[in-house]
């Protein structure tokens, strides 16, 4: 899906926010990028995005032209607009990109749908709690079926159980379609239960100090969560972590 290789980004103050990546995205990955606040996470993943530029390396997509073009990106809060419905908001997308209204309004009401909102969507932000107002953050950035789904710490903010209960609505959303995920998290829980590829990173500068691999099988039932294989791997992904923050 890209392919990131030394990949370094030093801002204008002189900070090495990131420094040395290389990393392969496959097509269906769902990767957790893991660490501590300030180790670049979040910078790797809107280089990733074309949002910013490296300051070194190059990262490289398919030959398609539109590969960059198939990304859906969620930030941290849910940036929707105040003075539009939950429906509008997931629509304005489609049709930017030049579907009629009609056609557009019907694609965000099934994705509103899809991720739980049945029935909001003529409600306003206002009107919507903080996991909803999520919800519709996420509908939005899957309505154009992106083929990379980019997620920059989206739950970070809410409750744990709404928390949980995103975090599952999210890994059925990518079970069923089989889009590429990059999910920022500082959370050893969250990665292990999402991610099938975990990559934690060090501070000062941020660069990656090693990959896990949760198996595929070890998290295909609804009891995962609670099995003595899920504590085997957090605590795995922990001590791989504070061994990344002895490296700091």
């Amino acid at each position: 899906m890209a392919t990131l290789t030394g990949v370094a980004k030093r801002y204008a103050t002189g900070t090495l926010a990131v420094d040395g990546v290389d990393l392969t995205l496959a097509r269906g990955d769902f990767l957790a990028l893991l660490g501590p606040s300030g180790c670049g996470k979040s910078t790797l993943l809107r280089m990733i995005a074309g949002l910013i530029e490296p300051s070194e390396g190059a990262i490289t997509f398919p030959a398609d032209p539109t590969a960059r073009q198939s990304i859906g990106f969620v930030f941290q809060e849910p940036t929707l607009m105040p003075w539009a419905t939950a429906l509008r908001n997931v629509a304005l997308p489609l049709e930017l990109a030049g579907q009629s209204r009609h056609e557009a309004a019907s694609r965000a009401a099934e994705m509103l749908a899809r991720v739980g909102l049945a029935g909001f969507e003529n409600a306003y932000p206002r009107a919507l709690s903080g996991g909803m107002k999520m919800r519709v953050s996420i509908a939005r950035a899957l309505v154009t079926k992106p083929r990379l789904l980019l997620l920059d710490e989206p739950f970070a903010a809410l409750d744990e159980i709404t928390r949980f209960k995103l975090n599952q609505d999210l890994l059925r959303l990518w079970q069923a379609e089989r889009f590429t995920v990059v999910f920022v998290t500082h959370s050893v829980f969250e990665s292990v239960f999402l991610a099938e590829r975990i990559i934690v990173m060090a501070p000062r500068p941020g660069r990656i100090v090693t990959e896990l691999a949760v198996p595929a099988e070890d998290r295909a039932t609804t009891e995962f969560r609670t099995s003595a294989s899920y504590a085997a791997h957090c605590r795995e992904v922990s001590h791989a972590l504070e061994r990344a923050m002895e490296t700091a």
